[in-house]
């Protein structure tokens, strides 16, 4: 335990934020698309990061850690604009696959960034990595959803 510092406490509970703001922005975009593929792409991205951030949330309490609850301002403001842009857009639909898509991206970002830590124990760094590659490996996998189109 001696490797686990506040600060890196404090970029997982901001990566659990992030975690929770992407759930509830894919739960959002489940119900705001009819079609039926991209329906079940945000409903499993939304289990996916429900999944996550329990996962997140164990490996804070494993070391000690306080949790923080909630979302984040700017996740919130995220679905906030996927909300107006799907309101005045003429494919709705093309409009939160490419909103999710840039969430995702960002995503990564954040992972490769609290993963550039050294102090990390190696419990927390494999979770990470699995956490990162999963977002990466549905990335690669949503052009085919722009395909359908």
């Amino acid at each position: 335990m001696s490797t686990y510092t506040e600060e890196v406490g404090k970029k997982l509970n901001e990566l659990l934020e992030r975690t929770y703001d992407a759930e509830k922005g894919f739960k959002n975009a489940a119900e705001n698309v009819d079609h039926a593929a991209l329906k079940s792409y945000f409903s499993q991205k939304a289990q996916e990061r429900y999944n996550f951030g329990h996962e997140l949330k164990s490996e804070i309490k494993s070391f000690g850690q306080n949790i923080d609850k909630g979302g984040s301002v700017s996740g919130t403001l995220h679905r906030t604009w996927m909300d107006v842009k799907a309101l005045f857009s003429g494919d709705n639909e093309e409009s939160m696959l490419e909103e999710a898509i840039r969430g995702e991206k960002a995503a990564v970002d954040e992972y490769q960034e609290v993963l550039g830590e050294s102090s990390l124990p190696s419990s927390t760094k494999s979770l990470l990595t699995s956490q990162k590659n999963t977002i990466e490996s549905g990335l690669a996998n949503i052009k085919s959803l722009e395909d359908l189109r």
